[in-house]
């Protein structure tokens, strides 16, 4: 037993670099690990989010998600509850990569890769490093697209011109809709 170090790499607009290094006993869940990472990139922590395990490419994988959200035992895409996951359980590789998407709203996307592996032991995970200042939480404006992307956008213009009746408003200028 000993303790992990990551590098946190937050995916901003910004122009610099804003990460951090935190250590964390590999025996603590994933649960401990997303409060420590908001927390240290001063984020309230209100909002939901998941972990993906990932690979060299940065393609999503088993996810990890803040609370149970499959709809039956019979989900085919079973996801893991963090509270229930142990970091060491999912560190397949030296330098291991996962995705943490935070506000499924605003998308904010931390990249983090496993630096190293250590003997000691914490008391509490520790930030070793702090890079960059983090934007405001509430900084990204949340998209209009967030729950219809451009897809469904086209989709519904389809539709429209579909069941569209053929009549503009001057054809129905004489009508009163209550005189029968």
């Amino acid at each position: 037993m000993g303790a992990l170090k990551f590098r946190v790499l937050l995916d901003s607009e910004k122009e610099q670099e804003i990460f951090r290094d935190i250590v964390i006993n590999e025996n603590d869940n994933f649960e401990t690990f997303y409060r420590v990472i908001l927390n240290s990139f001063n984020f309230e922590g209100q909002e939901i989010g998941s972990f993906f395990m990932s690979n060299d490419e940065w393609d999503k994988g088993h996810e990890i998600s803040l609370m149970d959200m499959s709809y039956s035992d019979e989900d085919p895409e079973i996801t893991s509850v963090m509270s229930e996951a142990k970091l060491t359980d999912y560190m397949e590789a030296p330098d291991q990569k996962i995705i943490l998407v935070y506000d499924f709203l605003r998308m904010w996307i931390f990249l983090i890769e496993l630096q190293e592996r250590t003997e000691e032991i914490l008391d509490k995970p520790q930030i070793a490093l702090a890079i960059g200042t983090a934007p405001p939480e509430d900084s990204k404006i949340v998209q209009d697209d967030a729950f219809y992307g451009d897809e469904e956008d086209e989709d519904m213009n389809e539709f429209d011109e579909d069941f569209g009746d053929g009549y503009d408003e001057d054809d129905l200028s004489g009508y009163e809709e209550y005189e029968y």
